[in-house]
């Protein structure tokens, strides 16, 4: 038996590349597919704004000439020099249960590092922490999220056994929408909101995001708000461009809250929206020719009664003051509208117990658990 390394080099080995993915997982009811579409935009160094502080390559593995799994070598310059690191990332590592094609794709990523100048090697990470991230190692019988990743129990062991240690754990909270807004919630957002002089403010119409500075402002928010996190790399204007260009459109605005001071300035926002992971499925990780037609659907005609909380940021200066009361005191009546019975949230660092204390009023409970492996190369 031998295993092969080929370094991506042409589309159609791209496509192979990303679709390997859904093949290793296209009978698994828990696993969520990516868009071809937007993977294809992800993986070009043209399109991919990340592209400007990293760089990357890709790579297949062969066992006796069959595809049998795939790794992406990642370099993101930016963050090293951030956190003072010569960290080489390994992202988007799929693989058959065998050792010797894990091994392979492994020391791939390790020599590709090596050739750069890097020390350490960890993953699985992405280009920027707006990309999956973080291994599964627990609740493999959970539905994952369009915005994480989804891998079988074996892949740890795999780790494990080619000597990596765990560099952090995020966990994600599965939440209960209750009938009524808790009345904690309340109390703390009307303190809050008198104290501090603070009010809420909707968008009313999608100009307001194209044609006004505050979506910009909504991202600074997020930069200042998730820099002391793990790994975080500040997001460039025109990363920020394209993430409103391609997902602001998919967002019902009533699930956008924003919170301002007194001179109309955001100092908070919550964004949300109603899981796509079934519609996911349905389309097969690919838009056409009808997997348009089942994303549609859940967004606009029947939602899941599910949703995912995207993002939630606040200000420096307003954190640990209960401005995330505020937020939910206007969010959580309209999921209880919309008819929203659970919420998801993104993954969190296990560390970062104030964000975790937030969901006690919702009957929040850890169900899945992710990890970052590193070692020394």
């Amino acid at each position: 038996m031998s295993i092969e390394i080929r370094r991506v080099t042409t589309k159609k080995e791209l496509r192979e590349f990303i679709r390997f993915n859904y093949e290793l997982y296209k009978d698994n009811p828990y696993s969520v597919p990516d868009l071809l579409e937007d993977m294809l935009s992800t993986f070009s160094k043209t399109k991919n704004p990340a592209f400007e502080f990293c760089e990357a390559d890709y790579f297949l593995a062969y066992k006796d000439g069959k595809l049998a799994g795939r790794v992406a070598a990642i370099i993101n310059h930016r963050a090293n020099n951030t956190w003072n690191t010569r960290n080489v990332r390994f992202g988007w590592i799929d693989f058959i249960d065998d050792q010797q094609v894990s091994a392979a794709l492994i020391s791939a990523v390790k020599l590709w590092g090596k050739q750069r100048g890097m020390t350490d090697i960890v993953g699985p990470l992405g280009f920027t922490d707006i990309d999956a991230e973080g291994m599964l190692i627990e609740g493999y019988d959970q539905l994952s999220t369009m915005a994480t990743i989804y891998n079988y129990p074996y892949y740890p062991r795999h780790m494990e056994a080619l000597g990596f240690e765990k560099q952090t754990d995020w966990i994600e909270m599965r939440l209960t929408v209750p009938e009524r807004l808790p009345d904690e919630y309340a109390r703390i957002a009307e303190l809050v909101k008198r104290r501090y002089n603070l009010h809420i403010r909707k968008l009313k119409s999608r100009q307001e995001i194209f044609h006004s500075d505050i979506v910009r402002k909504i991202f600074d928010i997020i930069n200042e708000a998730y820099a002391p996190l793990f790994g975080y790399s500040k997001m460039s204007n025109r990363q920020i461009e394209l993430y409103v260009k391609e997902y602001f459109p998919l967002l019902d605005l009533r699930m956008i809250t924003i919170v301002e001071d007194a001179n109309n300035e955001p100092v908070a926002v919550g964004v949300s929206m109603p899981s796509l992971s079934r519609a996911l499925q349905k389309a097969h990780g690919k838009l056409f020719p009808t997997g348009w037609y089942h994303l549609a659907r859940a967004l606009f005609v029947k939602h899941s009664p599910t949703l995912d909380l995207l993002l939630v940021g606040v200000k420096k200066e307003y954190q640990n003051k209960g401005v995330n009361a505020l937020l939910f005191a206007d969010l959580i009546p309209i999921y209880i509208k919309m008819g929203f019975k659970y919420g998801e949230t993104n993954p969190e660092l296990e560390t970062n117990e104030k964000v975790q204390a937030q969901w006690k009023y919702l009957s929040g409970r850890i169900h899945k658990r992710r990890r970052c492996y590193h070692k020394s190369l």
